[in-house]
């Protein structure tokens, strides 16, 4: 069942196991964790506000009669550039047809030519294994996700609902600081999964949503987990460009049909950097058109022409494109090609897990974005992210938490003192102002080229703003609520308002650990481009793992 009932009466003070986030990794996790335990699912949106929702392409399955494992195996480590875990491409490629024969079973809705499921190509798989739903795959694979958690008995939803700490005692974690129905809360669970999605939001120009902020990430380096390559992010070369209109993501698969990047001239110059031309790995797409952009002052995008696509078959693949171009730019792509320019689009990196989505914590584990499960590597191959998703949630199936110490929380509530409200007026301020200011930071020093004054410049004026953030009244107060208190929240404080103050935290914390990485690896590599060091170096192919202060990196031995 769902609670929808804002009442914290209904809000249980401990769960078997807490998922924080959902989107189709916590949806499919929740869904995945035996029927046995006692299961809460907690978001800040509402169930299907996430970036899985805004999946465009598919997902990639070696199931075709002309297809095999062994392919999709050597085409993601070929994308990864020398940094995927072979062990967990593996389990990710082998596991493949198991999560889509439960998703069609669920009732997802995959396109097919005729009896047969329909698949198409994307940049840098060798064959044509993406499964898709018209061109709005994630959206069909949530929403049938959501109707699913809602059936279940053991699994309790909590929309509106902001998770800001992991509760840590000693060196496990027992459950999560919360705020839901205008009250702070500690909410104890043998078991916490993060599944909170990427960190898109510290830049500028990004595919992501609003939600995307780090916070899964953000809160387990705070609880002291292990990080990994969080310099690793992946900006995808064709996102709608036009004022006024959201950097909306024009799929892949669009060019795996046949559409031709051009620049103002209407020449496909992306063979002058690789000779895939448009089908090249996302991130030499990326830099190709960064480059070229770069060569000819006063523009500012390119073009993805799909006029050169039958219309009939731009029709019923890509409907949705059709619909939003129209609708945000006022574009006909069967007349106009769509003005296009590289933004961020998914992170590579995040909390270290095993192959077993547990993390360096005990009891924690993560799943999706938020996770680093080494099957990405240094690059993410084409819709190999919602396979993620649903692959190393499933790895859930056999969790039996162990039971937790007993702890005494205060019965009652205690009363948060805001403060005077032109303090907290200033502190509003400031946190709607410095929210954009560091995204835009963020996309000058560490998008997709960087070198390493721009960084140095960067990460001390984050210094700086993250003292004064930490100097705010209000972090003050929310810093000092001392034991497990439950505590009513002030009126004038708007659920809104708190989830700018935690997410703006979040986004200071990622963006320094991104630019920290990003400093650390003197080479370029995968979605990773320096240049002050424009190469590959052997010497780096490790993964960089941030834990506390401390930036280090692992074995050479991948």
């Amino acid at each position: 069942m769902a609670y929808s009932s804002p009442s914290t009466s209904t809000l249980p003070s401990q769960f078997d196991v807490l998922v924080i986030g959902g989107g189709a990794a916590g949806l499919y996790s929740a869904l995945c964790l035996p029927a046995t335990l006692q299961v809460g699912l907690i978001t800040k949106d509402t169930l299907s506000i996430s970036a899985s929702d805004w999946a465009q392409g598919g997902i990639a399955a070696a199931i075709a009669p002309d297809d095999a494992p062994e392919f999709h195996i050597t085409d993601t480590l070929k994308a990864g550039a020398g940094l995927c875990d072979p062990q967990a491409v593996e389990v990710l490629v082998r596991e493949a047809g198991d999560c889509i024969q439960n998703l069609t079973q669920m009732g997802v809705a995959f396109d097919r030519t005729g009896d047969q499921l329909a698949m198409t190509l994307e940049a840098a798989h060798s064959r044509r294994r993406v499964l898709h739903a018209a061109d709005t795959t994630g959206r069909a694979v949530v929403t049938t996700l959501a109707d699913q958690v809602l059936q279940r008995d053991n699994i309790h939803v909590f929309n509106q609902a902001l998770a800001l700490e992991l509760w840590m005692d000693e060196e496990e974690c027992r459950g999560i600081q919360l705020v839901y129905a205008q009250q702070l809360l500690w909410i104890q669970a043998k078991a916490v999964v993060l599944a909170t999605g990427g960190g898109g939001q510290i830049y500028s120009q990004t595919t992501n949503p609003a939600a995307s902020t780090g916070d899964g990430v953000a809160m387990a380096w705070r609880a002291g987990a292990q990080l990994r390559d969080l310099e690793f992010m992946q900006f995808h070369p064709t996102a709608l460009t036009t004022a006024g209109a959201p950097r909306f993501l024009i799929s892949e698969a669009v060019r795996g049909e046949g559409a031709h990047l051009v620049d103002s001239s209407g020449r496909r110059f992306a063979f002058d950097y690789h000779p895939d031309g448009e089908l090249a790995p996302r991130d030499v797409v990326s830099r190709a058109i960064f480059n070229h952009l770069q060569k000819t002052p006063g523009e500012s995008v390119v073009y993805l022409d799909l006029r050169v696509i039958e219309p009939e078959q731009v029709q019923h693949r890509f409907p949705n494109i059709i619909r939003k171009c129209q609708k945000w730019a006022g574009i006909n792509v069967f007349e106009t090609p769509i003005p296009v320019s590289p933004a961020a689009h998914y992170w590579m990196g995040g909390i270290t897990t095993n192959l077993k989505s547990h993390t360096t914590i005990r009891r924690l584990y993560a799943v999706g974005e938020n996770a680093s499960t080494g099957v990405h590597g240094a690059n993410r191959l084409a819709s190999n992210s919602l396979l993620e998703c649903l692959v190393f949630g499933a790895q859930l199936k056999e969790l039996k938490p162990e039971p937790l110490a007993p702890v005494t929380i205060t019965p009652g509530f205690v009363p948060l003192e805001l403060g005077p409200m032109a303090e907290f007026n200033t502190t509003m301020n400031w946190l709607h102002e410095h929210r954009t200011a560091i995204n835009q930071l963020v996309w000058q020093s560490a998008g997709i080229s960087r070198e390493a004054t721009q960084m140095t410049a960067a990460l001390n004026k984050l210094e700086e703003w993250q003292t004064e953030f930490d100097a705010l009244p209000f972090t003050q107060t929310m810093h000092n609520t001392s034991g497990y208190e439950p505590r009513q929240l002030p009126t004038p404080l708007t659920f809104e308002q708190l989830r700018l103050w935690a997410e703006t935290q979040n986004l200071l914390t990622v963006a320094t650990l991104v630019l920290k990485s990003a400093l650390f690896r003197t080479e370029s590599r995968g979605g990773h481009y320096r240049s002050d060091y424009p190469k590959p170096d052997p010497k780096w192919q490790v993964h960089t793992l941030v834990q506390a202060e401390s930036v280090f990196t692992s074995s050479p031995a991948l």
